[in-house]
């Protein structure tokens, strides 16, 4: 099928799925990947060299978040009885309801080949809202791509969902004026341009893209001395976990100068072996951020991890100075150590954050410095955690995964839990239709 076949059939199937039992056929979906897990799972490893235990947790997740998003197939409306006596005029009955905005491009991620691919969260969410899915394929993993696409799509009705490969037909598709909105995973360099494109078309659309994000941990003075191996620990856990290739991985750890934290991160970091990373690609992009980083010369390393994960170090001063240069997203087992001299100067780096998926405050109860902390960070993050961590990600109702610019394009909305379905349904009132017209 032609890319203009694919959008044709989607349009045409855009206003029958809106009507259909979705409930049913993402719970089919799920049930149908659970089933395929043993053939699905051993591509999925040899296409990301992903192990095995954390890819069939994957696929626990993403079979979870469809069957989640199921439940949030419902008619959504607010309802205001007419009122003779409204001021400053009567009113008249309305209806406010939110209708599926219309087929969705979604880019595929390279990470999670499961939960934020091909039946992933932004599939799954445009699908509960009603609105056909055109899926770009990461080409990071294009046999599992097909073999996942082939169970969805025998899930659904004619049209409803399609798989693209080519990056040509992945930028023609957002620009044509079939596509209503878009959703997108990946770096800041390619998220941004397409944003560029979605936003310069003749009728703009919604681009909801996650770009990226280093995550920072801020340690207290009286946290870095009640539990101070403790957390050195629990943060090197959390910036190697799958090998550093996570959107919420801590990329700064920010902490009291002669806490000696680095330290004890240095010595748990020894301790890690090294993963392969997900292709050339990523270890080609990590590679190159990493030296960058290397060479700043406010930086020095503590751990030279080689393929192994690498711990660096430098000073709230040079992050203030250097802004961007050393705040960058290192995607891969690389992190930085950021000693302050004072609890103000912390706050200093909260303050030149630009935006993030996450912010982490590790502190105790009676802390003096906890209050503002929380609190400026939020100015800056979407996600703001306290005395944990913030890889794991909770499909839930109260769940944001998103953030302010350039975390993602939209920080109004979250591409994670229940909340994603907003993202693809545009609110409609109808002022004193009568209810049997209203079709829902």
């Amino acid at each position: 099928m032609t890319l203009d076949e694919t959008l044709d059939a989607a349009a045409r199937a855009a206003r029958s799925w809106a009507r259909a039992d979705r409930a049913a056929a993402l719970e089919k979906i799920a049930d149908e990947i659970d089933a395929a897990a043993d053939e699905l799972v051993p591509i999925a490893h040899e296409e990301t060299h992903i192990a095995e235990a954390r890819l069939r947790g994957e696929v626990a997740r993403t079979t979870f978040q469809l069957r989640f998003l199921a439940k949030e197939v419902r008619p959504r409306a607010v309802v205001d009885e007419a009122d003779p006596r409204w001021l400053p005029a009567p009113r008249p009955k309305l209806v406010l309801a939110r209708r599926p905005i219309g087929p969705v491009l979604v880019f595929a991620a390279s990470n999670f080949p499961f939960a934020f691919s091909v039946a992933g969260g932004d599939t799954a969410s445009a699908l509960a809202a009603g609105c056909p899915v055109v899926l770009k394929a990461h080409p990071g993993h294009p046999r599992l791509s097909a073999a996942t696409a082939e169970i969805v799509r025998a899930a659904l009705p004619e049209g409803v969902f399609a798989v693209i490969h080519s990056e040509e037909d992945g930028r023609a598709a957002l620009t044509d004026p079939r596509i209503r909105a878009a959703a997108f995973t990946g770096s800041p360099t390619a998220g941004r341009a397409l944003y560029d494109l979605a936003v310069s078309r003749p009728e703009p659309i919604p681009f909801y893209g996650e770009l990226g994000s280093v995550n920072p941990v801020f340690v207290t003075e009286a946290a870095a001395r009640a539990r101070g191996a403790e957390i050195a620990a629990a943060y090197v856990d959390s910036f190697t976990m799958a090998a550093g290739q996570l959107c919420t991985k801590p990329g700064l750890f920010v902490v009291p100068a002669g806490s000696g934290l680095g330290e004890l991160a240095a010595e748990r970091v020894r301790q890690v072996t090294a993963a392969p990373l997900l292709n050339d690609r990523i270890a080609g992009g990590y590679a190159a951020t990493l030296g960058k980083l290397v060479g700043h010369e406010e930086v020095r390393t503590l751990v030279d991890g080689g393929d192994a994960p690498t711990l660096l170090a430098t000073t709230a001063a040079a992050v203030l100075k250097y802004g961007e240069a050393l705040r960058t997203e290192c995607f891969g087992p690389a992190s930085l150590v950021v000693e302050y001299s004072s609890e103000s100067e912390m706050l200093d780096v909260v303050r030149s954050l630009d935006g993030q998926l996450t912010g982490t405050v590790q502190a105790e109860a009676a802390d003096p410095v906890a209050a503002e902390l929380v609190d400026e960070l939020a100015e800056h993050v979407g996600r703001v955690v306290w005395n944990g961590w913030p890889t794991g990600v909770a499909v839930t109702h109260a769940m944001h995964h998103g953030g302010p610019y350039p975390a993602t394009t939209a920080p109004l909305h979250t591409s994670v839990g229940a909340a994603a379905v907003e993202r693809f349904l545009r609110p409609v009132a109808f002022q004193d239709v009568p209810e049997e017209l209203l079709g829902f």
